[in-house]
């Protein structure tokens, strides 16, 4: 079902406030994560145990198989719903919810297989089909724009970079063009711009592996992990653009640092894209992606003493991380909230 708003009748919330469930998928196509679905199945079923305590937690697969295998996996601690999806990268494809007068409602934006590298069947469909087991009317946008891409605070400021939003890949615009998409989009009054994301990263920067807002005129982001760090001096740049803007009401942003993985490896000996910032915030929770670096304890500190509410879980993500064309994300990229 397709619905019209104004954008005054809109808002999305922050990932911070109250959640009616929570989404991922099981790990399905052999093909996609080099023939290796054990470790990344690991690293989903782990997450979601993490979460099921204080949380609805469902999961959709994608197939017999992986039906059978995650009800095996997760099938007392949650629900398994058989979909149709190219991947797991649920953030991306599906949906981005928004508040209304009258209910929730799906915003919909056009995929294409994060700029053509990788265009798998189900992915652009996956975002109605995601609407549809939800019961939320739909709102459909004519520009492509992965969920990954924009970090929102619910009180109006959108962070996202221009390596992604104004990538010729996706869509050919200008910044000003992308601005007013955005803002119409979402509701939203303010845009603040950060240039590029992780080397290496398969989504061309996406914001929620490097920047993500922590409650109201507050933003994590990351401290280069050593001397070896490939992305010190992204980091330095990233904080030095968040400490000199301000958000649609006007403060000034609080910049918190955490330690960032530092150079991590992936198994063909690549620098990847890993990031402590790709955490899940659920009710009661918080779930932080490690791997295996000796900064991992100090960042999960660093994230508790942020969010004091809520435990804070460090589990391992070198299964998601992947390899080559396979993985390259974390349990952000693979989660989608579900607001009351």
């Amino acid at each position: 079902m397709e619905t019209i708003l104004t954008k005054s009748e809109l808002s999305v919330p922050a990932e911070w406030t109250p959640q009616k469930a929570i989404w991922t998928a099981w790990p399905a196509d052999a093909d996609e994560w080099n023939g290796d679905l054990e470790a990344p199945r690991r690293d989903v079923a782990a997450m979601v145990r993490a979460l099921a305590p204080a949380n609805t937690v469902r999961v959709l697969a994608n197939g017999a198989e992986a039906e059978a295998s995650a009800r095996a996996s997760v099938g007392d601690v949650a629900e398994i719903v058989p979909a149709r999806y190219g991947d797991i990268w649920l953030r991306d494809t599906g949906p981005i919810f928004a508040r209304t007068g009258n209910g929730l409602i799906a915003l919909r934006f056009k995929t294409n297989g994060w700029g053509g590298k990788f265009d798998l069947p189900g992915d652009d469909t996956i975002g109605d089909d995601f609407a549809r087991f939800t019961g939320v009317p739909t709102r459909h946008f004519d520009f492509v724009l992965e969920g990954g891409a924009v970090e929102q605070d619910g009180d109006g400021t959108i962070l996202t970079t221009r390596q992604t939003v104004l990538n010729t890949n996706r869509n050919v615009w200008s910044e000003a063009k992308a601005e007013a998409a955005l803002k119409d989009a979402f509701g939203v009054e303010k845009i603040i711009w950060l240039d590029e994301g992780l080397n290496n990263d398969h989504t061309d920067g996406h914001i929620d592996n490097i920047a993500r807002f922590a409650g109201p005129g507050r933003v994590v982001c990351q401290l280069p992990g050593g001397p070896d760090d490939p992305n010190a001096e992204i980091l330095d740049n990233i904080a030095r653009v968040l400490e000199n803007v301000t958000d649609a009401r006007g403060r000034k942003l609080e910049v918190i640092r955490i330690p960032s993985p530092g150079l991590v490896l992936n198994d063909r000996g690549e620098p990847a894209p890993a990031s402590h910032v790709n955490f899940v915030i659920a009710n009661g929770v918080v779930v932080m992606p490690v791997y295996g670096t000796r900064t991992q304890d100090a960042a999960r500190d660093a994230l508790q003493s942020i969010f004091p509410t809520r435990k804070v879980i460090a589990l391992p993500s070198r299964g998601l991380l992947g390899a080559g064309g396979a993985g390259g994300g974390s349990f952000h990229c693979i989660t989608l909230q579900e607001p009351l």
